[in-house]
């Protein structure tokens, strides 16, 4: 039976072994015994209970316009700072404190999952972690099947830190997860001498439940990325840990650079340099022995973007959202934005855990089509399902390209969102790598008659749930439990807004 961990009637309950245990709420509960198998968090919206591709438990949602959206809002910490602090707290030797971490269901996984093999993880309070690390070289082998549900970042980063190690890990996830192709990843981890047993999926791609065997020593590599993905660059990196040598990757196109920083921030030996044609050449000296951090994790630009768009497209709206992460690899969505004229303001901008933060202060805003740099892409590739939304209230015609990526997220996003926008009404043509919108001019969409298809993808269910907001009869998404993977307090920091 698979583990699970839910709240009923006010009461938490936690799955340990073959018994239901209740935890009475605002329990201290570790993570770091061999026995138990899943983790309940205190005060937390939502539990991974049922399976989110059990149709007959889908929870639809109708979201309608009810005016312009005002007040204040912190989102949750950011989700790639999330997983990296609690996987790199667990290969550190001591104590690790983390606060303002994302609890939302992917980074949970990570933290079971670490907890298999060896770390400690302790959740003290809304937000704040305890990581018990065990040294880089020293992860156990788990006695179960790696659960990832439907985190691709917990998955590929977790095959590169069990790449270099004597070990062996099955992973398994939801049906979403289950059809992402993980070859990518496979490819360059198998130079470095792991050993992988994988399933057959869609034309012929390597998908999970897979089993990955790994090497000691492991091989250096020098890795040029041929596609810019930030998961496959850290996967590499996270095996250079425990590997001799210098573990290399060259990074043609720059992409989210969370794992340089966070490696050098716990101690790790690594370099970038920048050539003149801006590819960065990443160097990483490996058997490394990182030391335990405190890290303060902003809040993440992905979950902000939805507000964003939702406070530029709803007329008469002024949002401020705190404490937002701003990296230069990731705040594409908000140059772009301001591109086509929105008005997003920085205020009180500082550093945060050494990553550039402000709170933003955004309003109602005539937004006009543009042509998207391709270039950018890799700076907001998460946040291209909520763009659509705004290119489809925007004047003129929105086109971007480049976007190949976005067709193996936990969905094919450029068709899925293509079907969903012209379900509620927009002009959208879909084309190889991207989409072309025509934009209303900043008239209300007409909305969905029936359910929107959201394929079990978080970010798909939120960028429709903003389209219903600025839509005559709604738009209907058929299943908002996936949001829960990212952002489980979504709907309630939505509804707040309303006035």
């Amino acid at each position: 039976m698979l583990p699970f961990a839910a709240a009923k009637g006010g009461k938490l309950f936690i799955r340990i072994g073959e018994e239901l245990r209740l935890l009475q709420r605002g329990a201290r509960l570790a993570i770091g015994s061999a026995r138990c198998q899943s983790a309940v968090f205190q005060d937390l919206p939502k539990a991974r209970e049922v399976s989110h591709a059990d149709p007959s438990s889908a929870t639809p949602r109708r979201f309608l316009p009810a005016g312009p959206l005002k007040g204040t809002i912190r989102v949750p910490g950011d989700k790639s700072i999330s997983h990296r602090s609690i996987m790199l707290g667990a290969l550190a030797v001591g104590e690790t404190r983390v606060t303002g971490l994302l609890e939302g269901e992917d980074v949970l996984s990570t933290a079971a999952a670490m907890r298999a093999m060896g770390a400690s993880v302790e959740r003290i309070g809304a937000g704040e972690w305890s990581v018990h690390g065990v040294g880089v070289g020293a992860l156990l082998q788990p006695h179960a099947p790696l659960d990832m549900g439907n985190s691709g970042t917990s998955t590929r980063l977790l095959m590169g830190l069990v790449a270099s190690h004597p070990i062996a890990a099955t992973f398994v996830g939801d049906a979403s997860l289950s059809k992402r192709p993980m070859g990518r990843v496979i490819e360059p981890l198998s130079r470095m001498g792991a050993a992988f047993e994988a399933s057959e999926g869609a034309n012929g791609s390597q998908t999970l439940p897979l089993t990955v065997r790994g090497a000691l020593p492991a091989v250096p590599i020098e890795y040029r990325l041929p596609v810019a993905s930030a998961q496959v660059k850290s996967a590499v990196l996270l095996a250079g840990l425990n590997t001799p040598g210098i573990t290399t990757v060259i990074e043609p196109v720059p992409t989210r650079d969370h794992s340089e920083r966070m490696l050098r921030g716990f101690g790790a030996d690594l370099s970038v340099e920048v050539e003149a044609d801006g590819t960065r050449v990443i160097r990483l000296v490996g058997e490394a022995e990182l030391q335990p951090q405190t890290i303060e994790v902003p809040g993440d630009p992905s979950s902000a973007a939805f507000f964003i768009v939702a406070a530029l497209v709803v007329p008469g709206s002024e949002v401020t959202i705190q404490n937002v992460g701003l990296n230069p690899t990731r705040a594409g969505i908000i140059e772009v934005l301001r591109q086509m004229g929105g008005s997003i303001e920085e205020v009180n901008r500082r550093e945060v855990g050494g990553e550039p933060v402000a709170d933003l202060v955004v309003r109602h805003s005539a937004l006009k089509g543009i042509a998207v740099d391709p270039a950018i892409a890799p700076s907001m590739i998460d946040e291209f399902p909520a763009l659509f939304v705004a290119a489809a209230l925007a004047e003129g015609t929105t086109v971007t390209a480049g976007l190949e990526e976005l067709r193996v997220k936990e969905s094919d996003r450029i068709t899925v969102m293509a079907t969903a926008l012209t379900a509620a009404g927009a002009r959208v043509r879909e084309t190889e790598d991207g989409l072309v919108i025509e934009g209303t001019g900043g008239d209300p969409l007409p909305g969905t008659a029936g359910a929107i298809a959201t394929h079990l993808d978080h970010r798909i269910a939120m960028s429709m749930a903003v389209a219903g907001l600025a839509s005559r009869a709604g738009v209907e998404v058929d299943d908002t439990r996936p949001i829960a993977t990212s952002f489980p307090v979504f709907e309630a920091l939505l509804d707040g807004l309303v006035q």
